[in-house]
C-alpha cells in the first residue's frame, strides 16, 4: 500500500511543477508604472571656447511610463528636459534640450537576487534610443539629433504603490550640428554630444494587484490552494483503500494506516527536496513544489515542527559552504513564514557540504545543492 501511495505522491510532485510554471506566468502582480524625477545635469561636450556650465548644473526633468513583461524585463517610454545655462564666469548662453526615448529595462535587483538580503532596496538598469532637440535663441528652429541613453536607477520601496528613486544616466547625441551654447558645429555626424544626468524621483505603481513586478519574487507567488486540494485527494484515496488490500506477514493489532504519517514519512525520506543553482540561495523555480507539500502538511498538523536542512556541494571552502547552506535553508524558512507558518515551528539547520555526493560530477553536484526537511 505504501508503494501505491509513493507513486501517487510522485505524480503529485510532477503536477506541482506544472502548477508552479503556470503560476509563474500568471498576471498576479502589477506591470505598469509611471515615473517622475528631477535633478541636475552636466553637459560635457561639445562647447565653444569660453562657454561652460556649472558642475552640476540645474535643471533636469523626466517623466516616463513603464511596462514590465515579467519581474525581470520590461520597456519604458520617457520624456526628458534639460536646462543648459552658463556659469558665472562663462560667456552667456541659455539652451534647452528635449528628448524622447524608448528603453529596455532590466530589474537587476531580481536578477541578482536582492531578496536574499533586502526587501526594500532595488536596482533597475535601462538603455535605449530616441530623438532629441537642442534649442537656443542664437539660431532658428532646432538642432535635431538621435540619442543613445543608458543608466541605473536605485530604488527604496516606500509602499506597494510607491518607491523613491535615484538615477544616473549618460546620453550620447548623434548628428549634433550645434554646440550646447548654440554655435554651429560643421560636419559633425557621429556620437559627439555627451550629457550626464542625475535625478531623484518617484515610481508610482499602477494596477489592481498588491505587488508590482519590481518587488515580486517568483518563488513567493505559489498558488497553494491547488496543492491543498491535491493533498486532500491523496489522503482520501489512502482512506478509501479497502482493508483487504493490506498485506501483512504477521499479526498486527491495527491495520489502519495513518495517512498523515505516510506523507510525513515521504517528506522525511527526502522524496521532496528544494534545489538551487550553483552559488545561489534562491530556489530554482521548478523545484518549489516540495515547499507546497510541506506547507500543506504543516497547515493540517498545527502541532508539527520541522527541521529545514540546507546543503551545498563540495566546491569551495567548508566555511563558505556552511554559510551558503544556512542561507538556502533560511530562505526556505522565510517563504514558509510568509505563507503563514509560525517561525517557532521552523528550525534552520546548516549542514554545509554534502559529502555523500560525488564532487567530480557536475550532474551529481546539482543534487547536492538542496534543502531537505525533517518533520518532528
Amino acid at each position: 500500500m505504501k508503494k501505491s501511495v509513493m507513486i501517487l505522491a510522485f505524480a503529485l510532485g510532477l503536477t506541482g511543477v506544472n502548477a508552479q510554471t503556470e503560476t509563474n506566468s500568471s498576471n498576479n502582480y502589477n506591470k505598469w508604472s509611471i515615473e517622475f524625477a528631477g535633478g541636475v545635469n552636466k553637459p560635457q561636450k561639445p562647447f565653444s571656447d569660453g562657454y561652460f556650465t556649472s558642475t552640476p548644473s540645474p535643471w533636469v526633468g523626466d517623466f516616463g511610463v513603464r511596462y514590465m513583461f515579467n519581474n525581470k524585463f520590461g520597456l519604458k517610454a520617457d520624456f526628458g528636459y534639460n536646462s543648459l545655462t552658463s556659469k558665472n564666469n562663462s560667456l552667456d548662453f541659455d539652451s534647452k534640450y528635449y528628448r524622447i526615448d524608448l528603453q529596455a529595462v532590466a530589474n537587476l535587483g531580481r536578477i541578482m537576487n536582492f531578496e536574499t538580503w533586502t526587501n526594500t532596496l532595488g536596482l533597475l538598469g535601462h538603455a535605449g534610443f530616441g530623438y532629441s532637440q537642442l534649442r537656443n535663441d542664437n539660431f532658428r528652429g532646432a538642432d535635431e539629433m538621435g540619442n543613445f541613453i543608458a543608466g541605473v536607477t536605485g530604488q527604496i520601496k516606500l509602499s506597494n504603490r510607491l518607491a523613491l528613486t535615484g538615477d544616473f544616466s549618460t546620453i550620447f547625441n548623434a548628428s549634433q550640428d550645434r554646440t550646447f551654447d548654440g554655435a554651429y558645429l560643421p560636419e559633425n555626424r557621429g556620437f559627439s554630444g555627451l550629457i550626464f544626468n542625475g535625478t531623484v524621483g518617484l515610481n508610482v505603481y499602477l494596477g489592481k494587484n498588491t505587488k508590482h513586478a519590481d518587488w515580486t519574487v517568483i518563488s513567493e507567488n505559489i498558488d497553494l490552494s491547488a496543492y491543498d486540494n491535491k493533498i486532500a485527494d491523496l489522503e482520501n484515496q489512502i482512506k478509501n483503500i479497502p482493508q483487504k488490500q493490506v498485506i501483512v506477514e504477521k499479526p498486527v493489532t491495527n491495520n489502519v494506516v495513518n495517512d498523515k504519517d505516510v506523507v510525513k514519512d515521504m517528506i522525511n525520506d527526502k522524496y521532496y527536496s528544494v534545489y538551487f543553482d550553483f552559488n545561489k540561495s534562491t530556489p530554482i523555480e521548478n523545484s518549489t513544489a516540495a515547499i507546497d507539500v510541506l506547507l500543506s502538511y504543516l497547515r493540517k498538523n498545527p502541532s508539527a515542527t520541522v527541521d529545514i536542512i540546507g546543503y551545498a556541494d563540495q566546491v569551495g571552502k567548508s566555511e563558505y559552504n556552511e554559510k551558503l547552506s544556512n542561507a538556502r535553508a533560511t530562505n526556505v524558512k522565510t517563504i514558509l513564514e510568509k505563507a503563514g507558518i509560525a517561525s517557532s515551528r521552523l528550525n534552520v539547520v546548516a549542514a554545509g557540504a554534502d559529502t555523500s555526493i560525488q564532487k567530480d560530477s557536475e550532474e551529481a553536484r546539482r543534487l547536492a545543492r538542496r534543502v531537505t526537511f525533517k518533520i518532528k
